[in-house]
């Protein structure tokens, strides 16, 4: 019988330890001196654990319209440039369009326009007048990030909610998966994920005409907007700052009413911004929107240079709390709709656990008896290689932080199955070789050999299946790769290396063995 390198053992050993180590947290109660670096309890997923399943639906289309909007003030910068004036600057849901003041500057300024709006298709243009269309290719981009940066604003504001492991991706082209394992408020977190959080400071127009605006004459480049109580304000339409030239926002009490407050640190370009507001603007009025809603429009007494501004209003702990949280966390780039939503109770994931870990029991009962049974003394080394196999699968999902899910539980049953399907494979190629006529040592030897390429290839076929899974599926989908692959990798180590390690001790002084426990 060929031997072992010394290294080899060393490697068994080694993982060995690791995985024990590695596992212990899942599987007991570690003692102090355990160290607590190596691996934490394993995350459970929201089918174990409880919580709040959320889906979302992202209003892309006003991500578009928004997009196509911001590009006027482009276009006003280029055309003020190069001294072209224009009658009229507008635009709608895809489109911007140019009315010059002067038709025969409409050739220079197609020229120039055409440079500065990338992504844009334009018309042809008519007498005074030149549109642009956004092209399919720009607006499928920019519906790609927006969701991309929902999911990421998303993601900052759970975090905030003291929760770990949730589960936050894409689902379909407008939607996201919100998974919030252990979580129960789901009013609280439908407040926070769902706030879009447009904060904005916009000048008052004091001289313009409230009463008229509000019976629907108002202002070219003015606003109506309300305060929380329903009074009308008359604004400018420029926003000077917004929620991006925010840095950090926190909880405070305001000096003047003793009430809660929510106080900001803008960002370098944002106290540039401020500081410019309020240098330009002293004993002028500016209103600090949020969702649209004015919240107060303070008087600005001095210049204020520090880059910090406070929002007050009837707020309540909780709510100043929530509205640090999503100021911190920043806006999401569009409205987003709560389309679906279930509570999961953790008396339904405790039972989910129950007999998904049933399941896992009887099911490793069952292969031990029958390889036992059918295989004898090989059977014996199939099984140790089996509760080592479980071992590695907690480690490593342990290790690497995974999640475990009800899916997940089902692909440790399966793998269970086929970490004993690649022993089965050598025990029989033995048994082959046996009735060939070679010595149990050549017999034993040969089986390996000859088994590996067929275990090689059955479980690369498999892991790329898992891997496929993991890619394209979504949130239970991804669960039950993410198990099995870990499940394959360990099987195919203790399979191949650690019941030959166990057949070689077991048979390495027996020279003149006649026969085999198989």
């Amino acid at each position: 019988m060929q031997k072992y390198a010394p290294w080899k053992f060393w490697l068994i050993i080694t993982v060995l330890i690791a995985s024990v180590m590695g596992a212990a947290p899942n599987l007991m109660t570690v003692p102090s001196w355990w160290p607590a670096s190596l691996s934490q309890p394993m995350n459970l997923g929201l089918d174990l654990k409880g919580g709040i399943h959320l889906v979302v639906d992202v209003d892309i289309e006003k991500v578009i319209e928004q997009q196509v909007s911001d590009n006027i003030n482009t276009i006003r910068r280029s055309l003020r440039e190069e001294k072209i004036r224009y009658k009229k600057l507008d635009s709608d849901a895809t489109q911007v369009s140019v009315v010059l003041k002067k038709p025969e500057q409409a050739d220079k300024a197609a020229r120039l326009l055409k440079k500065v709006m990338l992504g844009y298709d334009m018309a042809q243009p008519e007498a005074d007048t030149i549109t642009f269309t956004i092209s399919e290719t720009e607006a499928k981009e920019i519906k790609s990030y927006a969701i991309e940066q929902t999911i990421e604003v998303i993601r900052r504001r759970v975090d905030a909610l003291g929760t770990t492991e949730p589960v936050i991706m894409r689902q379909g082209d407008r939607r996201v998966l919100v998974q919030i394992p252990g979580y129960e408020d789901s009013a609280r977190a439908k407040l926070i994920i769902g706030q879009t959080a447009q904060l904005e400071f916009k000048l008052v127009d004091e001289k313009g005409d409230l009463d008229a605006a509000v019976a629907g004459r108002i202002p070219p480049g003015d606003m109506i907007a309300y305060f929380e109580d329903g009074r009308p304000i008359l604004l400018k339409k420029r926003t000077e700052l917004s929620g991006k030239d925010v840095a950090m926002a926190r909880i405070t009490i305001d000096s003047q009413s003793n009430q809660p407050a929510v106080s900001l640190k803008f960002n370098n370009q944002g106290g540039r911004k401020f500081d410019r507001l309020t240098k330009e603007n002293v004993k002028k009025r500016f209103a600090i929107l949020l969702e649209g809603k004015v919240q107060s429009a303070p008087v600005i007494q001095e210049r204020i240079s520090g880059g910090t501004a406070q929002i007050t209003g009837a707020f309540t702990s909780k709510d100043a709390q929530n509205l640090a949280i999503v100021l911190r966390a920043g806006a999401l780039p569009a409205p987003i709709k709560v389309v679906e939503e279930r509570s999961i109770g953790p008396s339904l994931g405790q039972d989910s656990i129950d007999k998904g870990l049933n399941s896992i029991i009887y099911g490793f009962v069952a292969v031990l008896l029958f390889m036992l049974v059918y295989y004898r003394l090989f059977g014996l080394f199939a099984n140790i290689a089996l509760a080592f196999n479980i071992v590695l699968i907690a480690a490593a999902m342990s290790m690497i932080g995974a999640t475990l899910t009800l899916p997940g539980i089902a692909g440790i049953v399966l793998t269970i199955g086929m970490a004993v399907d690649a022993n089965v494979l050598i025990f029989e190629r033995i048994r082959e070789e046996l009735n060939l006529g070679k010595t149990p040592l050549a017999a034993i030897d040969s089986g390996y050999d000859k088994a590996f390429s067929t275990i090689m290839d059955a479980n690369i076929t498999t892991l790329i299946a898992a891997i496929v899974l993991f890619q394209f599926g979504t949130g239970p989908i991804k669960g039950f790769a993410v198990t099995l692959s870990v499940g394959i990798l360990a099987s195919m180590f203790t399979a191949i290396v650690v019941t030959r390690a166990i057949t070689y001790l077991s048979y390495r002084n027996k020279k003149k063995l006649k026969s085999l426990s198989i």
